[in-house]
């Protein structure tokens, strides 16, 4: 861990550069929208949207990310979370670069109100495209989570579970994976973990893309978000099926 803490340090020691010239410029990525509606017994409406940039600059990459689910049945919220993240990549070799990361997530229905992390590390490009493209990632940060209060008795305060705010250290896990069958059609498995001592949260994101024609695609992807410490009452894993338009950015 000493070695990681160190070659991270020094990697990100002339960070500067990595906002040299015009910033705004050199973007790239994709934006997309999902939603689904039912009707009869019950109503249901779901919407997500996504956006996804990336510029490299040298040897210096930026990724931004930000997702934001909304959904809700026969009128009342039960689904609203919004989600933002960056992370700098240092490029040491052709297989080698250090990154350093931040996010944050707010979540009205899940087991964690919110929550945000900062950390750094190193990654390794285990295959490059094409067709296979596979990266993971280790390191270290801190971590703030609240857990959402939980009222099992309006007329108890007793009996209810108040909302607890924990600040930690973390070690963070990452792999990120893309195959493209073909020119038109590609499959990626994204995954994370980020332990600490209160809580470990993993989620795993997978999917296939299709082309239809020019920059717009099709995608169905499943995510899975897991925490392995939750009050009772509050379920440890959450779910989202999407059927996404995807829109590339260039």
């Amino acid at each position: 861990m000493k070695y990681l803490l160190l070659t991270t340090a020094a990697t990100f020691m002339v960070a500067p550069s990595a906002f040299a010239g015009d910033f705004t410029q050199g973007w790239g990525g994709e934006a997309s929208l999902s939603g689904s509606t039912t009707s009869g017994n019950t109503n249901t409406t779901d919407i997500g949207l996504a956006l996804h940039l990336s510029k490299t600059h040298g040897d210096w990459k930026h990724n931004v990310d930000t997702t934001y689910d909304l959904g809700k049945a026969d009128g009342v919220d039960n689904k609203n979370r919004w989600y933002l993240g960056y992370k700098l990549d240092r490029k040491i070799n052709d297989k080698l670069y250090g990154y350093a990361n931040a996010n944050y997530f707010s979540d009205d229905f899940g087991s964690y109100k919110q929550g945000s992390f900062i950390g750094a590390g190193l990654g390794y490009t285990v295959f490059a495209p094409d067709p296979m493209a596979w990266d993971v990632e280790g390191g270290v940060g801190y971590r703030s989570q609240k857990l959402r209060e939980v009222i099992n008795d309006p007329n108890d305060p007793a009996a209810n579970i108040p909302s607890v705010k924990e600040d930690e250290f973390a070690v963070r896990g990452a792999s990120k994976f893309n195959y493209k069958f073909s020119d038109s059609v590609s499959l990626f498995n994204n995954s994370e973990v980020i332990w600490a001592k209160s809580d470990t949260y993993l989620w795993n994101d997978i999917g296939v893309t299709a082309n239809l024609a020019g920059n717009l695609a099709a995608r169905f992807s499943f995510r899975v978000d897991h925490h392995t410490d939750v009050p009772d009452g509050v379920k440890k894993t959450d779910t989202i099926t999407r059927g996404s338009l995807v829109y590339t950015l260039k």
